[in-house]
């Protein structure tokens, strides 16, 4: 059994991925000599840096504060300006690296997607003509795996343009990468559901119902054996009563423990709500893509009302937001139509320490404090309120995004003052010269790494209308 998914593979939504590194065309060659390496390590500075703005740990906001790095970790969060180091003066917000809790990265290559009406499920839509022409014959060309074309799978490249559109949105943990590809430790960003910080502790179960009863026992197992304590399960995403039946089968099932994250849980009532606090279950909402699917989305006052910890997640970009931070907005609005009181502190914790408890991570990810893995974003103010201005922002305001001490994303200009010339690609975001580092985070090999250009080159190669990046 794979380490992080079940025996059937139920991370795959739509058993489609088809596996297989790249090695057909000149561009194809090229791209899979540098995916096939072992990686580079990122740009690390080799003396400890600061980064000066708002700091939000996320219990305060420090005005005027440095995070000074160390490393791969934070050394320490004082006000005045260490002496005898590099200080990158952002005067923008300081926060922890933003977490996705609710992802299927490799489909993120396709445009946004105008479904042509509601759908009364999940199932309802992947069995339509209009999703079967958008996603998935796209998919097989892509991937090779059924169009009949003698052609190796560019996943490798798929998953890393994903990892990129997350770090450029200011997100250092997702979930949903393919364990597939091409080796489940090879992660640009870290990834929630695989290995993470030396252990695999958690599972993601797509569709329930391919779980047969030795699958769920197993899993059961796990959990109570404390070797799985996070089980990302996507559940109730629809409005009908077969949604809502997900439900019983999971707590019939014993699944829904302490350990359980529902994603979805659209269609789910009050009383089932009352369920899964009781369990201590927790909730991943991703709305955006319900209202373009379902024209509905998850009674979340509910939820909370009772106590049910909540997460927030963008989904895949076909129905959903183009990043975490756009889903935000959509979010606090529609907090504010189920009558929600918003604080925007606590909204920003829930893409932050919330989201980081939430996945078990809570000791290592999701605030700013010595010792703590330095996992960073930088984003240019936009309010006077240090929470406003996270909420009023999006990709075009993410400045620098640094990921266990690495710069993986930054300003040019910072990037070359923290470490001189560098290796990292430039690129241009939104009127801004910015520096990219598409390097693995786990391993260190001479091999160069793999550049955006290169991912897009393959990728437009095959599949002429995939999805901009910094679009």
């Amino acid at each position: 059994m794979a380490t992080g998914t079940l025996d059937l593979d139920l991370r795959d939504a739509h058993s489609m991925l088809g596996g297989g590194r790249l090695a057909a065309d000149p561009v194809d060659r090229r791209l899979a000599a540098r995916l096939a390496a072992e990686g580079t390590s990122r740009l690390r500075p080799d003396e400890p840096f600061a980064v000066r703005g708002c700091v939000l740990t996320p219990d305060e906001a420090l005005e005027d504060h440095h995070v000074v790095v160390a490393g791969a970790r934070v050394q320490e969060v004082v006000a005045a300006a260490p002496a005898g180091m590099t200080v990158v003066p952002a005067d923008g917000i300081v926060l922890p690296g933003l977490i996705d809790l609710h992802g299927h990265p490799e489909y993120n290559v396709f445009a946004a997607w105008e479904p042509p009406r509601q759908y009364a499920n999940r199932y309802a839509w992947r069995r339509s003509a209009e999703y079967d022409a958008v996603v998935r014959k796209p998919w097989a060309t892509l991937t090779g795996s059924g169009d009949g074309a003698a052609r190796p799978s560019l996943l490798p490249a798929l998953t890393r343009y994903a990892e990129a559109r997350a770090l450029v949105g200011g997100c250092t943990a997702i979930p949903g990468a393919s364990g597939k590809y091409p080796d489940r430790h090879e992660s640009l960003v870290r990834n929630v559901d695989l290995r993470i910080f030396g252990a695999d502790h958690a599972r993601s179960v797509i569709d329930l119902s391919r779980a047969d009863a030795a699958d769920r026992t197993r899993l059961r197992a796990q959990i109570d054996a404390g070797e799985v304590t996070a089980v990302y399960v996507h559940l109730a995403e629809g409005v009908d009563d077969r949604s809502r039946a997900e439900f019983d089968d999971l707590a019939g099932s014993g699944l829904l423990t302490p350990a359980t994250v529902i994603i979805h849980g659209t269609a789910l009532s009050a009383a089932q709500w009352q369920q899964v606090a009781e369990a201590q279950a927790k909730l991943v909402w991703s709305p955006q893509s319900n209202l373009r699917l379902y024209a509905a989305t998850t009674d979340v006052a509910a939820a909370l009302a009772v106590g049910v910890q909540v997460g927030l997640g963008a989904d895949w970009l076909p129905s959903g937001s183009a990043s975490l931070l756009d889903e935000l907005q959509v979010a606090r609005r529609l907090l504010t139509a189920q009558g929600v009181l918003v604080d925007p502190a606590r909204l920003v914790r829930r893409i932050t320490s919330d989201a980081a408890a939430i996945a078990g991570l809570a000791d290592q990810l999701g605030r700013i404090a010595p010792g703590r893995p330095a996992d960073l974003v930088v984003l240019e103010r936009q309010a006077a309120d240090p929470w406003e201005s996270v909420l009023a922002s999006d990709r075009r305001a993410v400045d620098l995004v640094v990921l266990g001490g690495d710069i993986a994303y930054g300003r040019a200009e910072w990037v070359a003052a923290l470490a001189g010339p560098s290796q990292m690609e430039p690129v241009l975001a939104w009127g801004k010269r910015m520096a990219l580092d598409l390097s693995y985070s786990v391993s260190a090999s001479d091999a160069p790494p793999p550049r955006l250009a290169d991912l897009r080159a393959a990728l437009l190669a095959r599949f002429p209308q995939a999805g901009p990046l910094l679009a």
